[in-house]
């Protein structure tokens, strides 16, 4: 069965204003039996986006909509396609309770979902670690290194499987090593073998799935999945279910690597 769980849309501030339709037909042109739609979820309402757009999620507002057009496309598509509505949620540490809260309200709206990390903390302030390679680097600097940023992040990713947002939390876990996304932009070469394997053994003893993320093939500074393949083979080893995610913010960029990544593993 070829299937794609992590997929954005015209809802995604950040993203593109490609309508659901146009990805809706390439994944059935492509030969999708499974498809999920996972736009950000809104932020917590006092949680302050250090972006400078402050465009990581949507706004609450858009979330009736949001529901409402997937909920007629996933009948409308029934016999070609199956499409998931979900969402996905960022992971904010101190922002349990509010997570939890709105997971209470929608969580019962959706098919599936992803929970992510891109906040880590330092001195009571945010940083959006993918946002961008200057504050990828800056956020290492002040917390003492790449090493302890990676440590951070991983140390965050842990928390949020254990941590207690109720009862539709997200059982994907989203691109776990995107920590990696510039990683070529510093000259280190930092060992977090055993840090990844130790997340996805506590990922897979929880009852957890790892989105294989495809795009960070796409990011010059990255050019690998999340995570590498060679731990997607440890993945499988411990029996961790994979779900592929292209993680598409365009319909240009659908199953992105797909192709590649199942020639050279069993999806």
């Amino acid at each position: 069965m070829k299937r794609d769980g992590h997929i954005h849309t015209p809802f995604c501030p950040h993203g593109s204003s490609d309508p659901f339709e146009l990805y809706i037909e390439k994944a059935i042109a492509n030969g999708f039996d499974e498809i999920t739609f996972t736009e950000h979820a809104p932020l917590p309402a006092n949680f302050v986006d250090p972006t400078p757009e402050q465009d990581s999620g949507m706004n609450t507002a858009q979330l009736h909509n949001y529901f409402e057009q997937l909920q007629r496309l996933k009948e409308s598509y029934k016999a070609q396609i199956k499409i998931n509505i979900g969402l996905e949620i960022d992971y904010i540490v101190g922002y349990e309770a509010e997570t939890r809260q709105f997971l209470n309200e929608y969580g019962k709206l959706l098919d599936d979902a992803i929970l992510s990390v891109h906040f880590l903390k330092h001195d009571d302030e945010y940083y959006c670690i993918d946002f961008s390679e200057d504050v990828y680097l800056h956020f290492a600097e002040q917390v003492g290194g790449i090493q302890e940023m990676y440590s951070q992040y991983y140390d965050t990713v842990q928390m949020s499987i254990q941590a207690d947002l109720g009862p539709f939390k997200p059982k994907r876990i989203g691109h776990p090593t995107l920590i990696h996304k510039f990683q070529l932009a510093h000259a280190l070469q930092i060992d977090d073998k055993h840090q990844i394997e130790a997340l996805f053994t506590l990922m897979m003893e929880n009852g957890y799935e790892l989105d294989l993320n495809s795009a960070g093939l796409s990011k010059p500074l990255c050019k690998e999945p999340y995570p590498p393949l060679d731990f997607v083979a440890f993945a499988q080893a411990i029996k961790l279910p994979i779900v592929f995610g292209s993680d598409a913010h365009t319909a240009n960029d659908l199953h992105q690597h797909y192709t590649m990544i199942s020639q050279k593993i069993k999806l």
